[in-house]
């Protein structure tokens, strides 16, 4: 029984443990069921929620949205009405230029009516004074114009000849004045018989028993003297006097200091004269260096060099046409330093360079070529600036002058050179010139008178008008500048100036 008992009471407990799983079961799960439907329905009321404000953020951004398109297409439509009113204008404008442009080109083609009936009437009158002039001429045209072109052609053919002739002349100007250069700087630089002023130094003697002594026994004083200074000494009649001729003017005087030094002592010979030589050399050297400073201490010349000064000081005994060379240098210096100060130049260089400017003159023959070339290399060769060796070189226009100061040294040297009284000449030569020069204008025919001017410088010829007309008077003037040239000798130029006056003269009564 109790197994039974056990057994039903163990379907029962089991029975009821299942009732109750099953009670809890269904529980449980319809708390599962109903958990789901819970956030189901919350989340779709957060959906709902969310909706409700992306709808209303739509719909406010869509009104935005709106309102901006139809902000801008009020303006869009602004722009357009704007654009339209301006083509609208333009439109207007290029009518009205249209218009004008229509009458402007009624304008224009009527002128050109005008002027092609202006031209035919003008073409129509030249016809008929072609025609006049031809019966009156008696000319026809192609006639007429051979007779113009050879007109022309002989007026081409007198200028053509002129130009040439100037050229010539020119040409020749220049070489005569080279050649006349060169001649005088051969004449400054080398012994010539026919040099007397620049050649020769006078020493008076106490009397005339002195020149024997001179001599000396069988001539050996005489010889001693002259083989130790390299200079000639001619004794003869004139009276308390003894010449000395040598064509350097430093030998002169050096041998003019030893003779006056032997004079005065009485002892000459052969011995003495050696000594005193040897001392008057020392001398010599010594005063042109003395000079040479003092020149350049007058002309504001400072820092050359110790042997430029004594070559300068050489100058001091060397002449040209009669002027001293070292004045003249020290002349030109100031006069182009002046002329430089008036122009804004540079004073120094134009200081310096006329100082120089004639230095080469001082060479003992030993260089070739001009002075101007000379002194410019001797320049040179002591370090001396370009810009001065290049004034030195360009004073009588061997080389082109290529700066302000090299003008000015130039023009410096032909105003020193050319003033009255800077160059000696006689009386009788100066007025046998001017009357040679007065001679050839006067020879020829048609001259009525000739005046010379100006030192010899300038002449003038008067003309007779009735024998001379203007283009013979223009070769006229050439042909008195040739003859001039072929026949008389003078430094410089000449200027020629043909006058043909024609004077017409009424009374009033």
């Amino acid at each position: 029984m109790e197994p039974v008992v056990f057994l039903v009471i163990g379907v029962v407990i089991a029975g009821l443990a299942f009732a109750v799983g099953t009670v809890f079961g269904q529980r449980r799960r319809a708390a599962v069921v109903r958990q789901p439907d819970e956030e189901a329905a919350a989340l779709l009321a957060q959906a709902q929620s969310r909706r409700d404000k992306l709808l209303a953020a739509a719909q406010d951004e869509a009104a935005q949205l709106r309102q901006a398109a139809e902000r801008d297409g009020r303006e869009r439509q602004g722009r357009l009405e704007r654009r339209q009113r301006r083509l609208n204008q333009w439109e207007e404008n290029i009518e009205q230029r249209a218009g004008r442009l229509e009458q402007r080109e009624r304008a224009i083609t009527q002128e050109n009516a005008k002027v092609e009936q202006l031209h035919a009437q003008a073409k129509a009158a030249a016809e008929r004074q072609s025609e006049l002039l031809e019966r009156l001429s008696r000319l026809s045209q192609e006639e007429a114009k051979e007779l113009l072109l050879e007109r022309i052609e002989s007026q081409i053919r007198q200028e053509a000849a002129r130009r040439v002739r100037d050229i010539e002349r020119q040409t020749q100007e220049e070489a005569e004045s080279r050649a006349r250069r060169i001649i005088t700087e051969a004449i400054q630089r080398y012994a010539s018989d026919q040099t007397v002023e620049v050649t020769q130094t006078v020493v008076p003697i106490p009397n005339d028993e002195m020149k024997g002594r001179i001599i000396g026994k069988e001539g050996r004083n005489i010889r001693a003297l002259e083989q130790a200074t390299g200079v000639d000494l001619i004794i003869d009649d004139t009276p308390e006097a003894v010449v000395l001729s040598s064509y350097d003017p430093i030998r002169r005087e050096i041998a003019r200091h030893a003779l006056s030094k032997l004079i005065l002592d009485g002892r000459i010979h052969p011995t003495r004269i050696e000594e005193l030589v040897a001392k008057a050399k020392v001398e010599v050297d010594a005063h042109m260096r003395q000079e040479g400073e003092k020149a350049a201490y007058e002309a504001g010349v400072h820092g050359l060099p110790k042997e430029l000064i004594r070559t300068l000081g050489r100058l001091k005994f060397r002449t040209s046409y009669g002027q001293n060379v070292l004045n003249h240098s020290l002349e030109v210096a100031l006069l182009a330093a002046t002329m430089a100060g008036e122009l804004h130049a540079d004073v120094d260089i134009c200081r310096r360079g006329g100082l120089l400017h004639d230095i080469g003159k001082a060479s003992t023959g030993d260089s070739e070529g001009s002075h101007a070339l000379v002194g410019a290399e001797m320049a040179r060769r002591h370090n001396i600036a370009p810009k001065i060796v290049h004034t030195i070189a360009a004073h009588h226009f061997e080389e082109e002058p290529q700066t302000v100061e090299a003008f000015l040294v130039a023009a410096a040297d032909a105003i020193s050179a050319s003033r009255p009284g800077a160059r000696r000449e006689t009386t009788e030569d100066y007025i046998r010139r001017l009357s040679a020069l007065e001679e050839v204008a006067s020879s020829f025919p048609g001259v009525e008178r000739s005046f010379a001017l100006q030192a010899g410088r300038e002449i003038r010829i008067l003309v007779t008008p009735e024998e001379v007309d203007e283009y013979a008077a223009h070769r006229l003037a050439s042909d008195i500048v040739n003859k001039i040239e072929e026949s008389l000798n003078y430094p410089g130029q000449i200027k020629v100036t043909v006058i043909r006056e024609t004077r017409f003269v009424e009374y009033a009564r």
